[in-house]
């Protein structure tokens, strides 16, 4: 991978002009008592030094916007918390302690604390597998009484887990996640999880195998960055386009009755879902269980995962195979609020959704009838969030100009994401949504396929004729019911969830930062609200009033991580 030297774009000579629109723009802008003029030339032939955004008045850090960010591009990978990829990197503003400090015990669901932690339910690894030659198949007798604390993922002999290996999956669903929060105790994540200790660990190695640890040294981590929404990849997913779940109007009164989550109490808001009457009294004894589905809050927002009403789907309509079954209670009818989308083409903003077998989705061969993922390694049907709405329905212009597919691979000769790339035609704002096996989604793809593939993609976007004038966001979804210590800030019904990682590499990118700034999933359409002038999704300001009025910043937009040098 290349790190090219990008973050000075040109050193001019001392008797050059200096540009008379910067001058006008920056002119009188005033940094501990010292007059600034952006764009000239320090004594010695030396670059002006660089700026950090932050320290610039909002007309003119629009304007460097506006000058020096021509493309955006988010890559959204899955399920992982920022522990579990970057439990110890240097810098960070809340640094994972001694593991057995006592404040990341865990407490069983009567409160109590644990005395160790539960087996790991289903095994670590259940299925063979061969990494490296090796062969890998950890049941559940394999590793058992663990400490109560955090722990490196290992194999049965202790030594540290490959990247390469596919574990298990660990439940990650909306009710579950703050209950595990618990507050902002972060407590209660072996207690609503649904593999024992697994959620306690963390990748050893990461510092010297992980990719993505190298990119984040070279660029800016975000070590605050929190997922949008409570729970699962759906509503997050949902939340990346448009800050606000999906709603199922009158669900009472159809198919959608079948899904609607009984909580306890009268208050629909509550985040208690009634007990069956069989579920495990203690952690101890296995994974909770509730008396009712729970896809559907009881004022009808969805909230898990549930299917779109267009192919590809979960379910087919008869007559019209481009329809889901409308009557299926897997179903969820079509959604006609403001996307991000909308938002870009109603000011004519080119942008597009790339997902990795998309077409093949299409053609038939991605769909999934048994309700179990994936039926294809190459395709998730919950993870294309566009797909859920009215405006984007099969047979309209904006599905066709703005979803597509990126093929499948990672050569350019397969996937039609980083051709685009290599050509030097991706638009204005482009999100990538990697084909399932190359997710780092725990439970069909590994930690290692993932970071390789960003990294591969990292790097033909620095080699692009567009790069130098790119953002890149690279984060995940959601934590995948992974632990993390770091307290989400307070907010609104939605979230923000549990931390998870986000780095943001662009030649004006900070380099070799760390960004404690507040952010969730949100400060990704910040952004690109702010350099595009956008009308505000109702949501964002939803969320950035219920921070506030709970006593801390709104999110910020991800212009903390920047900088603008001398050209």
């Amino acid at each position: 991978m290349t790190d090219k030297p990008t973050d000075k774009p040109s050193v001019c000579a001392d008797d050059a002009p200096l540009n008379p629109e910067r001058r006008r723009l920056l002119g009188g802008i005033a940094l501990a008592g010292a007059a600034l003029t952006f764009g000239g030339c320090r004594a010695g032939n030396g670059p002006a030094a660089a700026i950090g955004a932050h320290e610039l008045p909002a007309e003119a850090l629009d304007a460097l916007l506006r000058q020096h960010i021509q493309q955006v591009v988010v890559l959204y990978a899955e399920n992982r918390s920022f522990n579990n990829l970057f439990a110890h990197f240097p810098g960070l503003a809340q640094p994972l302690k001694d593991l057995a400090s006592p404040e990341y015990r865990q407490r069983d669901r009567d409160g109590t604390l644990l005395t160790t932690l539960p087996p790991i339910w289903g095994g670590l690894a259940p299925q063979a597998q061969t990494v490296d030659h090796r062969q890998y198949q950890i049941d559940e007798q394999a590793i058992t009484g663990l400490p109560n604390q955090p722990f490196a993922l290992h194999t049965p002999d202790g030594a540290p887990l490959p990247h390469g290996v596919v574990t298990r999956d660990l439940v990650h669903r909306f009710y579950e996640n703050q209950l595990q929060i618990n507050g902002g105790r972060n407590d209660g994540f072996v207690a609503w999880g649904n593999t024992g200790a697994m959620v306690m660990g963390h990748y050893a190695d990461t510092a010297v195998n992980l990719r993505l640890w190298q990119l984040a040294r070279q660029y800016t981590l975000c070590d605050n960055f929190f997922m949008g929404a409570f729970g699962g990849s759906f509503l997050n997913h949902q939340y990346l386009v448009a800050a606000q779940p999906p709603f199922y109007p009158h669900a009472d009164q159809g198919p959608g009755k079948f899904q609607i989550a009984v909580v306890q109490g009268d208050d629909p808001t509550g985040i208690h879902p009634r007990l069956a009457d069989d579920s495990p009294a203690s952690a101890m004894q296995g994974r909770s269980k509730f008396a009712s589905p729970d896809v559907l809050t009881p004022d009808f927002w969805a909230v898990n995962t549930i299917g779109p009403a267009y192919a590809p789907a979960f379910t087919h309509d008869a007559k019209n195979p481009q329809l889901a079954d409308a009557a299926s209670p897997t179903t969820l009818p079509p959604q006609e609020h403001l996307t991000i989308g909308d938002a870009m083409s109603e000011a004519g903003i080119d942008w597009a959704w790339y997902a990795g077998g998309w077409q093949l989705a299409l053609d038939g061969h991605g769909d999934n009838d048994s309700h179990t993922f994936p039926a294809s390694p190459a395709f998730q049907i919950h993870h294309q969030p566009f797909n859920y709405f009215r405006q984007f329905a099969p047979g309209t212009p904006a599905r066709q100009q703005h979803l597509r597919d990126a093929g499948i691979g990672e050569l350019a000769s397969g996937n039609h994401f980083i051709a685009a790339i290599e050509a030097g035609t991706l638009p204005a704002v482009s999100f990538y949504k990697p084909q399932g096996d190359l997710n780092m989604h725990a439970g069909y793809s590994d930690v290692e396929a993932g970071d390789r593939h960003l990294a591969r993609i990292v790097d033909a976007l620095q080699k692009s004729p567009q790069w130098p004038h790119m953002l890149v966001v690279i984060t995940v979804d959601e934590n995948g019911g992974w632990w993390d210590h770091v307290a989400p800030p307070k907010g609104d019904r939605w979230g923000p969830g549990s931390r998870v990682p986000a780095l943001i590499v662009s030649p004006f990118a900070k380099k070799g930062f760390v960004d404690h700034t507040i952010y969730d999933t949100g400060s990704i359409l910040r952004f690109i609200t702010r350099r595009f002038g956008l009308r505000e999704l109702p949501g964002l300001r939803v969320r950035d009033d219920a921070m506030m009025a709970a006593g801390g910043p709104p999110p910020g937009d991800l212009t903390a991580a920047l900088q603008f040098g001398a050209s």
